[in-house]
């Protein structure tokens, strides 16, 4: 079932865009509708320039895979070789050549670079990309979980389901099951994941997911009786928002599990939009207290959810009024961007690296500058909005 934004809301958006695009500088740091101006390849090279060496880019983790993985998609709408040379050298300074990583997958954080090895098996059809596949592949079969299935964000996080892991995890699941043929399994495990997290952390009454979920109850964050964390911190439901998207642009339309993992995700974009900043397009880091005056708006999940919800309507899984919505946000998120005085591209206001906490733990957290946090999850929503009405 769709779920149509309602009249109201839709006006406000409408009003709200007229208002930002009208007091936006006249810059094409802040208008996507500029042609002169390719904020993603500006970012890459700027990116580049900053880090030259991929082998000195960081560890196998997260931040850089996912940063790297939207440098992909720029190379494959430019062609830009070195975009692709660069990836693969961050990759071959941590996997050998019987496809050893040089990391525990110990964590569901350290499966996200898999999706680079799929990518350069594809591109490449070196077999040592598949070996480190296939390794990560493995691992789920071993892997903890809850008792009713659910992968434990790390094994020093016992018994714990954090929303973020399902984009750590399951857009490789799928992307890898759909590669080397084994959907069945992989195309069951994920939307099984994706609904046992909902099941622990959707609030019905918002359509928002809570971050975290202790099964045991004993962290100081845990509620007494539900065992989730208190609050809706923006980042993990813009993680968990794309993972849902990835994982649905694979699941067959005849999978049994389709219809729920789709109603999840039309709920989270109603709830979504019911918080965006009308002022800015943007969403708050803690996003249903926009109201608060120590609460601010963060570039990184506002990317996301721009990206998910624009995604959603591309895709008819919700209504056509929510372009509206990703419009305004694409806006905003463009606002945070600009070049300085020595030609480098500058996102700002990127919430730095955060684990689970409370209300004043999430506001306090640093606002950084070119955080690769940000930078991934503007370059995946950029290069599908850039250039364009958004439709």
């Amino acid at each position: 079932m769709l779920l149509p934004k309602p009249a109201t809301i839709a006006v406000e958006r409408l009003i709200a865009w007229s208002l930002l695009a009208a007091s936006a500088p006249s810059i094409a740091s802040v208008d996507p509708h500029c042609p002169s101006t390719d904020w993603s390849k500006a970012l890459v090279d700027s990116t580049l320039q900053r880090f030259s060496d991929p082998t000195a880019f960081g560890s196998w983790a997260y931040p850089q895979a996912h940063y790297l993985y939207g440098q992909y998609l720029v190379f494959k709408r430019t062609g830009d070789e070195s975009y692709l040379q660069y990836i693969k050298q961050w990759v071959d300074a941590h996997v050998d050549e019987s496809g050893n990583i040089d990391a525990s997958l110990n964590s569901l954080d350290n499966m996200l670079p898999g999706n680079l090895l799929l990518v350069l098996y594809q591109e490449t059809g070196e077999l040592k990309y598949q070996l480190a596949a296939n390794r990560i592949r493995r691992r789920f079969d071993t892997y903890p979980r809850t008792q009713d299935g659910g992968f434990w964000h790390a094994t020093s996080r016992v018994s714990q389901l954090w929303l973020d892991g399902m984009y750590m995890s399951m857009p490789f699941l799928v992307r890898y099951g759909q590669v080397f043929d084994d959907g069945a399994y992989a195309n069951d495990e994920a939307a099984n994941q994706l609904l046992i997290y909902a099941s622990h952390l959707e609030d019905a009454a918002t359509g928002l997911l809570y971050h975290a979920y202790d099964e045991q109850g004993v962290q100081d964050w845990a509620d007494p009786v539900t065992h989730h964390s208190p609050e809706f911190w923006c980042r993990a439901l813009g993680w968990y928002g794309m993972a849902l998207i990835a994982v649905l642009d694979i699941l067959p339309e005849d999978h049994e599990r389709r219809p729920e993992v789709l109603a999840v995700l039309q709920s989270l974009v109603s709830g979504l939009s019911s918080y965006q900043d009308p002022q800015t397009g943007l969403w708050f880091q803690v996003v249903d207290k926009g109201y608060l005056t120590a609460n601010w708006n963060e570039t990184s999940c506002s990317s996301m959810h721009t990206y998910t919800i624009y995604m959603a309507a591309r895709n008819g899984y919700v209504d056509e009024s929510y372009f509206d919505v990703a419009l305004l946000g694409y806006q905003g998120v463009l606002s945070k961007i600009s070049l300085g005085a020595d030609g480098l591209t500058y996102l700002i206001d990127i919430s730095e690296g955060t684990n689970v906490g409370s209300l004043d733990y999430y506001l306090a957290r640093h606002r950084n500058v070119n955080d690769l946090h940000g930078l991934g999850a503007f370059l995946i929503m950029n290069e599908q909005l850039q250039g364009s009405q958004g439709r």
